[in-house]
C-alpha cells in the first residue's frame, strides 16, 4: 500500500458476483431445499437473473477432483435445519466486509467455522470447495457479467481473471510506457513474478474468493516470500480496528520510510502517531522493514563502488564539494514511477548527511 491502490473497470462486476455467490449459498440453507431441488428451473426461479442461473447451472456441472461441483451442492442442501440455520448467519456476519472499515463496525468477523466444523470436515472443504471454485474456475473462464455489472452470456464481454488482472496493471502502471518498469502496489519495489492476492483469506473466507474489495495482484516476494503475507491473517481474531485494508482502509500516505544512519537501517513510522499500530501491523504482513533496508544496503553498496570507481578512472568526485553535487544530482534523478523510489529517496538523504559525507570522503581518501 506504499502506492495509491483503486477499484478498476471492472470491479462491479466482481461485486454482483459475490452478490451471486451469498444469494446462491443461502438458498442452500434455506430449511425447505433439499438436493433435488439444485435444478436449472429452480436456479431460473431464485437467482437474480435468467443468465446468472443458466450460468451458474453450467458451472455446477463443472468437475473439481473428479467430482462435480453439483455434488458440493448437494451436499450443503442435505443439512440438517440447525446446521443450516447456523452456516446461514455465518455466511451473513462474512458478508460485512466494508462495514468492519467504517465509522460503526460490527462484531468481529467470525473467525471460527460455523457448526464447530474443522479444517478438514468433509462438508466444510464441500462448502469451501464450492465457493473458491467460482474464482479458480468461473473467473478464470468468464463471469456472466459486463464490467458495468450487467449479466451477459456473450463470452467477449464477459469479465475473466486475465482481463481483470490486464486491467489492474495497466490502471496502475505509473509510467504507461509499454517499456516501462511495473511497481508493486503494495511493497514499491519491481512487479516480478505477479500474483493475485485474496487479503482475506479465501481458505477460511471462501465468499472472499472473487470480491471487487478483495483481489490485489501483488509482487510474488509479498505474497509468497520468505516471512511475507502468504496466509497470514490481516486483522485481529476478526478485528479489523488496527489493520489497513488496501481499498476499504489504504495505507498510502499514511505511512513513511526512515533511516538509522548509525546501523544502516529503515523504520515504517506512521505519519499520524493514531496509525502506528496499524504501520506495525503492515509492516509485520510483509516484512517491510527488512526487504527495505535490504534494497537500501544494496543501493548503498552500489552508490560506494561507482563513486570509487570514477575516482579511480579521474573522473571525479576529487573533493568533499563534488561528492556532495554528485550525490545530490542521485537525488534530484530519482524517477517516482520506477521501483524502489521510496527506499532511494531516503537513501540519498541519508547519503548527504553531513556524518556519512565525511564517512565517504574518508574512503575515498578525496581532499576537502
Amino acid at each position: 500500500m506504499l502506492k495509491p491502490i483503486h477499484r478498476v473497470t471492472s470491479s462491479p462486476a466482481l461485486a454482483a458476483c459475490q452478490e451471486l455467490m451469498q444469494c446462491f449459498a443461502l438458498w442452500l440453507c434455506d430449511k425447505n431445499i433439499k438436493p433435488a431441488d439444485i435444478t436449472q428451473a429452480n436456479l431460473q426461479a431464485q437467482m437474480p437473473s435468467l443468465i446468472e442461473a443458466d450460468w451458474l447451472w453450467r458451472f455446477l456441472d463443472r468437475e473439481v477432483d473428479s467430482s462435480k461441483l453439483i455434488h458440493r451442492a448437494q451436499q450443503i442442501a442435505g443439512l440438517i435445519d440447525a446446521e443450516k440455520d447456523n452456516l446461514r448467519l455465518w455466511i451473513q456476519a462474512t458478508a460485512m466486509l466494508p462495514q468492519h472499515f467504517g465509522p460503526i463496525p460490527p462484531a468481529a468477523l467470525p473467525t471460527q467455522l460455523p457448526n464447530n466444523w474443522k479444517a478438514k470436515t468433509p462438508i466444510w472443504v464441500a462448502f469451501k470447495t464450492l465457493l473458491v471454485s467460482f474464482y479458480e474456475k468461473g473467473f478464470k473462464d468468464g463471469l456472466p457479467y459486463r464490467i458495468d455489472s450487467t449479466p451477459t452470456d456473450v463470452k467477449a464481454d464477459q469479465v475473466t481473471y486475465a482481463k481483470f488482472v490486464a486491467e489492474f496493471r495497466a490502471a496502475h502502471k505509473l509510467d504507461p510506457d509499454p517499456d516501462a518498469r511495473e511497481v508493486c502496489v503494495l511493497c514499491g519495489g519491481e512487479l516480478k513474478e505477479q500474483e493475485v492476492d485474496h487479503w482475506v483469506n479465501k481458505g477460511k473466507f471462501p465468499l472472499f474468493s472473487v470480491c471487487a474489495d478483495n483481489l490485489l495482484p501483488i509482487c510474488g516476494e509479498c505474497n509468497a516470500g520468505d516471512d511475507t503475507k502468504g496466509q497470514k491473517s490481516v486483522h485481529s481474531t476478526g478485528d479489523f480496528s488496527d489493520w489497513f485494508h488496501p481499498y476499504l482502509r489504504p495505507a498510502y500516505g499514511a505511512l513513511a520510510l526512515e533511516y538509522q544512519l548509525s546501523t544502516m537501517t529503515i523504520n515504517c513510522v506512521a505519519v499520524q502517531a493514531v496509525n502506528q499500530p496499524k504501520v506495525n501491523n503492515l509492516n509485520k504482513l510483509l516484512n517491510l522493514e527488512t526487504r527495505w533496508t535490504r534494497e537500501f544496503k544494496a543501493e548503498h553498496r552500489k552508490k560506494q563502488k561507482e563513486a570509487a570507481d570514477r575516482k579511480q578512472r579521474g573522473r571525479g568526485p576529487h573533493n568533499l564539494t563534488e561528492l556532495q553535487e554528485w550525490l545530490s544530482d542521485y537525488r534530484d534523478g530519482l524517477v517516482e514511477s520506477e521501483p524502489n523510489y521510496e527506499v532511494h529517496k531516503v537513501l540519498a538523504a541519508a547519503m548527504l548527511e553531513p556524518t556519512r559525507l565525511a564517512t565517504w570522503q574518508g574512503e575515498l581518501g578525496l581532499a576537502p
